[in-house]
């Protein structure tokens, strides 16, 4: 048995070495006849090799469509998270322009405010500051704001308190930092006043109603409906002629005043300093 699978290892070695040899000799002849075809343009030739061409282009194309397509896939793909990547640039830059929006419509609607400020003219050489509201102390008792400008800015007590518009009320208080506005509604509140054409005297006395009263006024005097209120400067709090309302209602012991100020929309004060001495206190 040993020497028979002998001799057959010995037989298989010389035929192996043979095919090897005759294999790489056919296919070299192959290839030298191959390239003498190729380079020949015989009708036959050519008829050859269109054949094979439409032969074997079926392969290729079946060879070549995975590679398309995981070629399209990762263009798809790559175009997919560039759109994404736009998309988050465009959204991070519309939410920068919403935020400069909402800062410019601020600032506007600041400007307008403060613009409002100064319809009311204010002596070239009197002092003033002007404050922002940044707390509302109304309650059932009193009615005051704070604002926030103190005596590190040169807010003193008895200081007026304007808007745009008119008297809003006067430092009660002040802080390093902040002030403490009495509004001409509050019950502790007393302005001398002059009413209408005849700029006849009277007390506008808050009562923390939104109209203040008039009180104080001489017997037989007429107010009417519409008479403009302004200040008359007795008792050193105010200087005179700074607006305060118009008379909305008259009846026989109760003289009513709308002011001027629109409490509801009260965000700057401008706090003027007309160097008057403090005759009047506020509590």
């Amino acid at each position: 048995m040993s020497k028979r699978s002998g001799n057959a290892l010995g037989l298989a070695t010389p035929i192996r070495a043979w095919a090897q040899r005759s294999a790489f000799v056919f296919f070299f002849a192959l290839a030298i006849v191959l390239l003498v075809l190729g380079r020949a343009q015989t009708p036959a030739v050519e008829r050859v090799r269109t054949a094979v061409n439409d032969a074997v282009a079926p392969v290729l194309e079946l060879a070549t469509s995975p590679v398309a397509t995981v070629s399209d896939t990762i263009v798809s793909t790559r175009e997919l998270f560039e759109v994404r990547a736009a998309n988050e640039a465009l959204r991070q830059e519309n939410q920068r322009l919403l935020q400069w929006r909402a800062a410019a419509q601020r600032l506007e609607d600041e400007n307008r405010l403060l613009r409002d400020l100064n319809q009311l003219t204010i002596e070239p050489r009197t002092r003033y500051i002007t404050a922002r509201v940044i707390g509302d102390q109304g309650g059932a008792f009193v009615r005051s704001v704070l604002v926030s400008a103190g005596a590190r800015d040169g807010v003193q007590k008895g200081q007026a308190a304007l808007t745009g518009r008119g008297l809003a009320g006067r430092v009660a208080e002040t802080g390093r930092r902040a002030a403490r506005i009495l509004l001409v509604t509050d019950m502790n509140s007393r302005v001398p006043v002059l009413v209408g054409n005849a700029r006849d005297r009277a007390v506008l006395a808050g009562d923390n109603s939104p109209n203040p009263e008039l009180l104080y006024f001489s017997p037989g005097v007429q107010i009417r409906v519409g008479d403009r209120v302004v200040t008359s400067g007795h008792g050193g709090a105010f200087p005179s002629g700074l607006p305060i309302g118009v008379v909305t209602d008259v009846r026989e012991n109760d003289v009513r005043v709308e002011p001027y100020v629109d409490w509801s929309h009260l965000e700057f004060l401008r706090l003027v300093d007309y160097e008057l001495p403090e005759h009047l206190e506020f509590s």
